[in-house]
């Protein structure tokens, strides 16, 4: 069945069905009427949006319907998690040509829906539009973890504060390089590469962590290591020197891609860590509590406000091209 056959009222009520009550006594209003609606609290409030744009993005040569879900709602849960605080509801704006299977919709909505039920999010509204391509625009509505507890920003680091990442990096940019060219790697590394990029797990709980043990500043690495860690230089005031030898770069993409790995993982975008700053004794509290690996990388400084120093192991300074992803510059 086509999406022109059912209609957009009828793939709504669908879809309603398919996401079906949701146990929360805050909601006022969910799917069926002009917003949705629910009763505040007194914490801070959080709001992010962001986009997947068919052939821009992603394509369904490479992409399940399913993969696609799960990223366009993982991207948005990201920013929360780079805030330290708890993603509650979904809107999902999605846009698609008539001819569109309607178990196609259904597969990308199980996507987000297997996400979302991990981390107990609800999809409560939204719209449906044609589209000459596949469109997903996902606004996620959260808060911070109480009344009583900040959020993480990139405003507040501090020169003498270490510079952390979790996870591995590089991955992603491998998955994204694999797919755009056709590249073949043993079925692990083709699993791992593939999952970074289309499957990235959100960092929600650690970055709830560290709020409750002081730290202060964090991103989530979008638009790559650098970029995002300039993002912080820019935003606090500061410089940082980071130590190239202790990036964690993803042993998968050490083994397959040789001398490219270092800069794949420090400039590589939808990476989905977070990076952070942190005192030595915050970073051992947070250390204690959470089960993914963290890397310290550097340091932020008072010098060279906004800049980043690249260093190896003995001091010497490290050049790399390019430094992360930008929307629109000019690709080769």
């Amino acid at each position: 069945m086509k999406v022109s056959e059912i209609g957009e009222f009828g793939l709504i009520d669908l879809l309603a069905e398919m996401i079906g009550d949701v146990a929360d006594d805050r909601l006022i209003l969910t799917i069926g009427d002009d917003t949705a609606a629910w009763h505040g609290d007194t914490s801070i409030q959080l709001a992010t949006v962001d986009s997947l744009i068919q052939d821009t993005y992603f394509s369904f040569d490479t992409a399940s319907w399913e993969e696609v879900g799960w990223k366009a709602l993982a991207v948005n849960l990201s920013d929360i998690a780079a805030m330290g605080g708890i993603p509650r509801y979904v809107l999902v704006s999605l846009s698609l040509p008539g001819n569109t299977e309607v178990e196609n919709v259904i597969a990308l909505y199980r996507g987000m829906l297997d996400l979302a039920h991990r981390f107990k999010v609800a999809i409560i509204g939204g719209n449906i539009s044609n589209s000459p391509k596949v469109a997903i625009h996902v606004t996620v509505l959260g808060s911070a973890l109480d009344k009583d507890s900040h959020i993480l920003t990139r405003t507040t680091a501090q020169p003498g504060d270490k510079i952390v990442v979790t996870g591995q990096l590089g991955a992603s940019n491998a998955g994204l390089k694999m797919l755009l060219e056709g590249l073949t790697f043993e079925p692990e590394a083709t699993a791992a590469f593939r999952k970074a990029f289309l499957t990235p797990y959100p960092r929600i709980t650690e970055g709830q962590q560290l709020v409750k043990y002081g730290v202060k500043t964090a991103v989530d690495i979008s638009d790559g290591l650098i970029a995002d860690l300039g993002h912080i230089c820019q935003a606090s005031k500061v410089g940082a020197r980071l130590e190239v030898d202790h990036v964690p770069v993803s042993p998968h993409v050490q083994a397959n891609f040789g001398g490219d790995a270092l800069a794949m993982a420090l400039t590589g975008g939808e990476e989905y860590q977070l990076l952070f700053t942190a005192t030595p004794g915050q970073i051992d509290s947070v250390k204690a509590v959470i089960s993914c690996p963290l890397a310290v990388i550097g340091e932020i400084t008072a010098e060279h406000t906004g800049e980043i120093v690249l260093v190896d192991s003995d001091g010497n300074p490290v050049d790399l091209p390019g430094t992360g992803w930008d929307h629109f510059a000019k690709r080769k």
